[in-house]
């Protein structure tokens, strides 16, 4: 998926000292499991902007940028009568996704990463950009490989 092979800047609470190796197909190894990567799941609530697409779309570039992620392609869909967004990022290493619901202060956002980027790396540009009051995070690693 990614053109070049990166290391992690940083894969959770360990990274500095103990990053994730990657290897030659980006699946990653952390703590002796190999897996495709990270998939952060965000909801945000409390939140403002959520009707800008051009905000939206920016929020989710820097959140790209700080992950370092190559941004292939935008689109962001404005919805009435409420003015929600819908608006997907394709990335070499995955995509970051959003769907709001600006009647309800609400944003689901989504980011999977594959090799040298991190999903995590991302979450907290979304949070200085949304400021939401209240958040739920699930973090799983995707393409776990048992063998």
């Amino acid at each position: 998926m990614a053109s070049a092979a990166k290391k992690p800047k940083n894969a959770g609470p360990q990274a500095k000292d103990n990053p994730p190796e990657v290897d030659a197909d980006y699946f990653c190894v952390e703590d002796g499991v190999r897996f495709a990567g990270r998939h952060v799941i965000l909801d945000f609530w409390g939140c403002d902007h959520l009707d800008n697409a051009d905000f939206i779309d920016r929020a989710l570039r820097k959140a790209a940028a700080d992950a370092g992620a190559t941004i292939l392609h935008g689109h962001f869909h404005c919805f009435s009568p409420y003015g929600g967004v819908t608006g997907v990022l394709v990335l070499a290493e995955s995509h970051i996704s959003i769907h709001t619901w600006p009647e309800r202060s609400f944003a689901a956002i989504d980011i999977f990463m594959c090799g040298g980027c991190d999903a995590q790396d991302a979450a907290p540009a979304l949070k200085r950009a949304f400021q939401p009051s209240r958040i739920s995070v699930v973090t799983e690693r995707r393409g776990v490989d048992a063998a």
